[in-house]
């Protein structure tokens, strides 16, 4: 590589628990500075994490492999880990001369130097005015740097617990995203959602402000995403378009002003996207392709296919998908014993959805969803004379992927590592109840 070439600055902006609810994908959401970001680069509007759960995407997203390729099972928090440190995207930049830098969030690792950050930043708190406060102050020093800088910038927001709402987040005039009901409860707790999401859009403006001031925002490529969908029954947690479906807004060298993208992404592309804008050699062969010619219209498509996993979030929860352009197939691989509503948060929501029999439900082993005449994904039509042929040959796909990557799935129950801890998922009110108390 020829160094005496200034490489370009990296910024990689995540939230939690966003999905698409943001202006630039349509929704009356109260997100001016992503609406800033979005008309400055490329809108990916097809794009989806790796896991519907927090650690396993994180460490997709930051190591451009799939989670069970790298260990990452289930929630660092909660004893699951990287199998190999050495794979993660601040370790990489920082042996090619980037100063690698974290503010806020990271949700790999308990232990930040185990991932291997030049610099944690200090924080007030994790919220975005403290962790966008960070991140500004560390990019007023990088004006007159030799080196290029890779900052990871993680906020909270919107996970739970939301902020209060304020005046402009009347419940009575808002409407839920789908598959939410639109009900009183839920529109109230949507109006503490996007209480949480201005403050997430705040934090994000804070930042885009602080390179536009110093000099850096025309050498510098911003990555923002988040990890999956939106905390809520039906959507956090599932394999479906709501549990995986991310919003990706990129900006800098190579993504041009105003761009929209339909086709079929992974979060597993944003690892070799910075990596070829940094010049870069891929340290291993990573499943992931670079969006930049996806963005210059060099090419129409990346993947004909994209995958998706779950293997444990605070229960046991087995499930892979594999998406296409016109469908998604999701399979299960636990007994079906286990109790639907094991993963969810405690919530309003849940609550209303419970009372009317949500969690009593049927659950079927394999789903098939026509994402063309059901965008939604709400009719599972596996069992449709009409879709046999997409059934077996996703089944086929997906045997193939998971063959190919040695998902541990395909040999039986997987066990959790020693020391991890994981909620029983049998359908036991009285356990929920208890977990629920603890604080789960």
């Amino acid at each position: 590589m020829n160094r005496s070439v200034r490489r370009p600055n990296l910024v990689y902006l995540h939230s939690h628990d966003t999905g698409r609810y943001v202006s630039p994908y349509g929704y009356a959401a109260p997100t001016p500075h992503l609406q800033r970001l979005a008309a400055g680069g490329v809108v990916f509007r097809d794009a989806y994490a790796a896991a519907p759960t927090c650690s396993p995407s994180r460490a997709a997203l930051t190591t451009g492999r799939y989670p069970h390729e790298v260990g990452m099972l289930g929630l660092a928090n909660r004893g699951f880990a990287l199998s190999d440190p050495d794979e993660h995207v601040a370790r990489t930049l920082r042996a090619e001369g980037y100063t690698t830098a974290l503010a806020g969030v990271q949700h790999v690792s308990t232990d930040w130097e185990q991932v291997g950050y030049s610099e944690v930043l200090p924080v007030a708190s994790r919220d975005a005015p403290d962790v966008s406060a960070a991140a500004v102050e560390f990019l007023s020093g990088q004006r007159d740097s030799d080196e290029p800088f890779f900052l990871d910038v993680g906020f909270r927001e919107t996970h739970r617990e939301f902020d209060a709402a304020e005046a402009q987040d009347d419940a009575r005039y808002l409407r839920p995203p789908e598959p939410l009901p639109d009900t009183p409860e839920v529109r109230e707790e949507m109006a503490r959602f996007r209480a949480s999401l201005r403050r997430l859009d705040d934090g994000v403006g804070a930042v885009l402000d602080a390179l536009d001031a110093h000099g850096l925002a025309q050498d510098t490529v911003v990555v923002c995403t988040t990890d999956h969908g939106l905390p809520f029954p039906s959507m956090k947690g599932q394999l479906t378009t709501h549990g995986l479906g991310v919003m990706l807004l990129v900006r800098g060298p190579g993504f041009p002003a105003g761009g929209v993208v339909d086709a079929l992404v992974t979060q597993l592309d944003v690892l070799p996207t910075l990596y070829r804008a940094a010049g870069v050699e891929v340290p291993a062969p990573l499943p992931g392709r670079p969006l930049q010619p996806l963005a210059s219209g060099e090419v129409d498509r990346l993947h004909d296919a994209v995958f998706g996993e779950t293997t444990f979030h605070v229960a046991y929860a087995p499930q892979r998908s594999v998406r296409t352009d016109r469908w998604c197939y999701v399979r299960r691989f636990d007994d079906l014993g286990s109790d639907p509503v094991s993963n969810e948060a405690e919530s309003p929501a849940l609550d209303v959805l419970l009372a009317a029999g949500w969690g009593s439900r049927p659950r079927e082993r394999e789903l098939l969803f026509d994402r063309l005449l059901d965008p939604q994904e709400a009719e599972n039509v596996a069992g449709e004379p009409w879709a046999a042929v997409a059934l077996a040959g996703l089944r086929a796909r997906l045997e193939e992927w998971m063959v190919e990557t040695d998902d541990p799935v395909r040999h039986g129950p997987v066990p959790p590592p020693p020391g991890a801890r994981v909620d029983d998922p049998s359908p036991n009110p009285i356990a929920r109840q208890a977990r629920l108390a603890a604080g789960r």
